[in-house]
């Protein structure tokens, strides 16, 4: 489990590079669990990659990682790492080419069209590549990012009681930038893909309760972030 100690540095520190260093090493961790090849023939998608930790993690492990999204703010360290310039929502996914592993944190809630993300997610995977989506989920403790816990007002309201009651800058603007995304939900759309199946399914932060994430209505509120390990078939 890592939710402690994640919560213990993005109070002293906020979302720092260290931060996400900290949920990427994590996750890589599973990964392995799980029996995910991560060596030098692995070809690697860091797919909305922001700075490019999380890539960055995995070219450590010898993985040959391309790096993309819309604008590139890599790390200075990785700046001259493969990079394509894509937008998730706009774009078609065969553009990107295959890839043993198709690397998605932190980005799903963001995407205004999930459901064409999920239909279209098996062109970026070579046979039998696999998907590591993480995201997270609107019904969550942290669902409406810095201006949890009030998005359980709603989604036309919470932000606005936040604004009102803490006066505080927030980023994020439910359906501008922030989308409600669930669990159960996703697990029907990829059920609808006939290319891809759910190889595991878990809380992010603590994978080891894994079993929440097969109980309805109970996941969407106890996954503080939900991980899924999606293959191509």
């Amino acid at each position: 489990m890592i939710l402690h100690r994640l919560v213990a540095r993005h109070l002293k520190h906020k979302d720092d590079p260290v931060f996400y260093q900290m949920q990427a090493i994590d996750a890589i961790r599973w990964l392995e669990v799980k029996k995910v090849n991560l060596g030098t023939s692995t070809r690697v998608l860091d797919l909305g990659c922001g700075h490019g930790v999380f890539g960055a993690e995995l070219v450590k492990k010898g993985c040959q990682v391309t790096f993309s999204d819309e604008e590139s703010t890599l790390l200075p360290e990785i700046k001259d790492a493969p990079y394509l310039k894509f937008n998730i929502d706009c774009e078609d996914a065969a553009k990107l080419g295959t890839y043993d592993l198709v690397v998605c944190s932190n980005v799903y809630e963001h995407l205004s069209k999930p459901k064409e993300f999920i239909a279209s997610a098996h062109k970026m995977l070579a046979p039998g590549g696999q998907l590591y989506l993480s995201w997270t989920n609107w019904l969550s403790p942290w669902g409406g990012h810095e201006f949890s816990p009030f998005h359980y007002f709603g989604t036309t309201r919470g932000h606005l009681i936040f604004d009102r009651f803490t006066g505080r800058t927030r980023k994020h603007t439910p359906f501008k930038n922030l989308f409600p995304t669930y669990i159960g939900s996703t697990l029907k759309m990829i059920a609808e893909n006939k290319e891809l199946h759910v190889i595991s399914v878990a809380p992010r932060y603590y994978t080891e309760f894994g079993f929440l994430m097969h109980i309805p209505v109970v996941r969407e509120f106890f996954a503080w972030n939900c991980a899924m390990l999606i293959g191509r078939r």
